[in-house]
């Protein structure tokens, strides 16, 4: 796990959740779902599923569910733990589940041949397994045992039965404390200490825990059972703990916990005094049913020293007396470069310091660099007049770029206001950046670090350019990747190949201030960079073997399971009321206001969470509410006064598919000239024990063959127009928070827009659902009928089918939107993709591609194999410079 610890969602398990046995035992499969969706919203990297009830049909129950949640891409994009007592109830989940998922559990309870057994058919199964300290003895309680269990364990998986130790994930099993009974005190620090052994002695595993059951001797206290799993949390992960089954929406922060409270939870978890049980039940009446905090507004603060209000309005992001403070500082010092080394970046370091301990989020960071920026504005005409003035000293000097073709920034900026608040200085170079400006400008500008971002899959292939080119003219400079489509396996498996120098993925913009820090250390910043690059060059060898392992069709076989739709059972395709294009050149923004999906907006400024929920969230509810008043304030502006223009083109076509894997688009209704050809691309999973399709998207079409009149439709939408000259504006007047607002709502409205529209194709301008009637709520979970995929997104990456869509749009001149070299949408608020109408239609992953549907592939659009592996690098199931055995 290196350092990311990983929450599993805890309450799709019957066993410790009423409400989801109750719905379960009800059939409610759909309720159930929702409590799913709510842990991977709430930040769940895992959902940990059991279905064991003696009143139930456990493994109909499991099936089902699992094979539900495959068809609701915001549940299954994280991976499952089949949890069950029962052997027969994980291999029904380990049927219904694709991709790698992770068995809980085994063990050594019924002997060594039962455990070898399990072991073999989870391995053939391609899943990672938890093994639980438990024995022919029964399960470990000290110490001791538990690593002397989990020792012998792990040398049977590994050296017996060929088990990955990075595929093995060790329970050391969590009891619970303060029962009362003497001999349970010490569960919790044996805990810890078997974490640290286990991490220790035995390489590339993992540890995890049911955090849930330390608290189970105060259950019905929901505030200590919270307090009780974040200090055993705090501690187990300082010792090595890499995961755990958790409620992922309530997660207390260690340092937010009252004083009070906390110091007698940490008594008991540590087992430190002798009374520490009855300590604590005497504090835990008094907190039993409180709800969070609430903050008094005040002005206070103002009587407080200038140093104290300085760093009071930089960690409340303050900025109405931030000139008047600012000058009063400098009146004080000998000169004005002073009070940003002093007061001002004592308190940055305090904003630096509540971030990095999670006190503090990024929306509120932000706003502590609009202070800052306006503070160090106001001082520098003093700096420029001081002849004698010296350099600023920083924590070091940061290039970032999002590369040539894409255009998109809104991560990258905010990593940049983080380094800022950190004291980095920050040369950022934009968008659309060419390798040759990047590598010139570092050098130009002296710089420590270089970043790279980017957003759609082809700016991962530049990201490789740009460090083969930095290893090409002898840069050693440490190299940043990050962006919504990179990866830590992608950056450890492609672009690192290619660069001798440091090279570090860097998740999101919490993280980028220690990488940076750590990387640019003395000493130490080489054996950080040496550290990762020798986990790097382990993934490649992991990654690797695993491709190997997996079973996919033959693209004959695939196309022969291909989604037997009712094309001669009557069916008769919608001929659309409007055909052809459809232009909207100046839409009613208020009209699009109304149909934003808030969830994504939240997620940018990295708050985990479920609207409305997260507005009233313990942890970061009071810094949703914020951001979220702010935009609604800034969201009035944008319509009130018409600060962007939305435009958009729709175009509805006579359409067929033709051999297996194409469409044809005609030029009208006569269907006898075709205007273009459309490329999709199958499915190549394996499916011989699950009766489902290998899809395409050219399934949801009728054939040729058939004789029906089939249409497709396609669409591209903006409400990007204005926005870059908005940004500036703020940007001008040092509001880095105003600035990166306005983008993210430009973005939320983009897709807002494309919501609208398709449910007026629906309804009027393809009509095949006049009497449709969602509220705003089912039309965000795509309740309706029809679907709206993208080139360049899970069921059709390729990004070079967006030109074709783009020539039957004429979708610059229609809507004002053009293509990057790397098929990135510019303005980049902006949204496009296809209309199908077909009942059966659905989403779906493409998954690995192999060989044979690539030279497929290439002859069918009459390019080069090269271009199309470029192109769909990240879903290839093979290394074009080795081929596929």
């Amino acid at each position: 796990m290196n350092g990311t610890f990983i929450t599993i969602g805890e309450r799709t398990n019957i066993t410790g959740s009423a409400k989801f046995r109750k719905l379960i035992q009800a059939g409610s499969y759909p309720a159930a779902l929702d409590i799913a969706r709510d842990q991977v919203a709430a930040g769940a990297s895992i959902i940990d599923v059991n279905m064991d009830e003696a009143m139930l049909d456990s493994e109909r129950a499991m099936t089902t569910f699992l094979n539900l949640i495959a068809g609701e891409p915001d549940i299954s994009r994280v991976p499952v733990m089949i949890d069950s007592s029962k052997w027969s109830v994980i291999e029904a989940g380990l049927k219904c589940v694709q991709g790698k998922c992770i068995v809980n559990s085994i063990s050594l309870k019924e002997g060594e041949d039962a455990f070898v057994a399990a072991a073999k058919l989870v391995r053939r199964y391609g899943a990672a397994a938890v093994v639980m300290a438990f024995d022919e003895q029964g399960q470990a309680d000290t110490t001791e045992r538990k690593v002397a269990i989990c020792q012998r364990a792990y040398r049977i998986l590994v050296d017996k039965v060929g088990f990955p130790a990075e595929d093995i994930i060790f329970d050391p099993n969590i009891f619970a404390v303060a029962t009362g009974i003497e001999e349970h005190n010490d569960y919790a620090v044996a805990f810890f200490e078997a974490v640290r052994q286990i991490k220790a002695t035995l390489p590339y595993c993992h540890v995890s825990g049911g955090v849930s059951n330390v608290s189970f001797s105060f259950r019905g206290n929901d505030a200590v059972r919270e307090a009780m799993h974040a200090v055993f949390l705090y501690h187990a992960i300082a010792a090595g703990l890499d995961m755990a089954i958790v409620n992922a929406g309530q997660i207390a922060v260690y340092d937010e916990i009252p004083l009070e409270l906390r110091d007698p939870v940490e008594d008991v978890i540590l087992n430190r005094r002798d009374d520490a049980t009855e300590r604590l039940l005497e504090v835990a009446e008094r907190f039993r049913g409180k709800g969070g905090k609430v903050r008094e507004q005040d002005l206070s603060w103002r009587e407080l020293p200038i140093n104290e209000r300085l760093t009071h309005a930089l960690v409340n992001g303050i900025a109405d007396f931030v000139e008047d403070d600012t000058e009063e500082a400098r009146s004080r010092a000998e000169r004005p470069l002073d009070v940003i080394e002093g007061p001002l970046m004592a308190g940055m370091n305090v904003v630096g310091d509540l971030f990095g301990a999670g006190k503090m989020f990024l929306p509120q960071v932000v706003k502590s660099a609009r202070v800052m920026k306006r503070a160090v504005a106001y001082l520098l005409p003093f700096m420029e007049a001081e002849a004698a003035g010296k350099p600023r000293r920083s924590a070091g000097k940061i290039l970032m770029a999002t590369v040539k073709g894409d255009v998109h920034d809104i991560g990258k900026n905010i990593v940049g206001v983080v380094l800022q608040c950190n004291n980095f200085e920050v040369v950022d170079l934009g968008v659309m950046v060419p390798c040759a400006k990047i590598l010139e400008t570092a050098r130009a500008e002296s710089v420590d670090i270089i970043g790279l971002s980017g957003l759609i899959t082809p700016s991962l292939d530049e990201m490789c350019y740009v460090a083969s080119e930095m290893k090409r003219e002898g840069f050693d400079l440490p190299l940043l990747i990050g962006g919504a489509t990179t990866s830590r396996v992608h950056t450890a498996v492609k672009i690192a190949v290619n660069y001798d120098g440091p090279l570090v993925y860097v998740t999101d913009a919490s993280r980028a201030v220690g990488v940076a820090t750590n990387l640019l250390a003395r000493p130490g910043g080489a054996d950080y960079a040496k550290t990762v690059r020798a986990e790097y060059s382990e993934m490649r060898a992991q990654h690797a073997g695993r491709d190997g392992d997996r079973a996919h069709a033959p693209l004959a076989a695939a196309r022969a399971n291909k989604a037997r739709l009712d094309w001669e059972d009557g069916y008769q395709p919608p001929r659309p009321r409007n055909p052809g294009l459809t232009i909207f050149s100046d839409y009613d923004l208020g009209e699009i206001a109304e149909r934003i999906d808030w969830q994504p907006f939240f997620q940018a400024w990295e708050l985990t969470g479920r609207f409305p929920e997260i507005l009233d969230d313990p942890v970061v509810g009071e810094a949703a509410r914020s951001v979220f008043a702010d935009a609604q304030a800034m969201l009035g502006q944008i319509v009130g006064e018409r600060w962007l223009t939305a435009r958009g083109v729709v175009g509805l076509w006579p359409a067929n598919s033709i051999g297996e894997d194409d469409i044809e688009v005609f030029v009208d209704e006569s269907r006898t000239g075709v205007r273009a050809i459309i490329h999709t691309l199958r499915q190549q999973m394996a499916r011989d024990r699950k009766p489902r399709p290998n899809l395409a998207l050219a399934d949801f079409i009728a054939p040729k063959s058939s004789g029906l009149t089939d249409w497709i439709g396609g669409f591209a939408v903006t409400t990007g127009h204005g926005v870059d000259d908005i940004a500036h504006a703020f940007e001008r007047d040092h509001d880095d928070y105003r600035a990166i607002m306005v983008k993210a709502l430009a973005d939320r409205m983009a897709e807002a827009f494309a919501e609208r529209i398709h449910e007026r194709v629906r309804k009027e301008l393809w009509g095949y659902a006049p009497d449709e009637a969602f509220d705003n709520e089912a039309l965000i979970k795509e309740a309706y009928r029809g679907i709206r995929p993208a080139p360049g997104y899970p069921a059709c990456p390729d990004h070079t089918e967006k030109s074709t869509l783009f020539e039957l749009l004429a979708a610059e001149d229609n809507a004002g939107i053009s293509l990057t070299e790397s098929f990135a949408m510019t303005p980049a608020a902006a949204v496009s993709g296809y209309y199908f109408s077909h009942p059966e239609s659905r989403y779906f992953g493409l998954g690995r591609v192999h060989r044979d549907q690539i030279e497929d592939y290439a002859r069918r659009k009459g390019v080069p194999i090269r271009d199309v592996e470029r192109w769909l690098a990240p879903n290839l199931a093979y290394d074009p410079a080795l081929g596929e055995n």
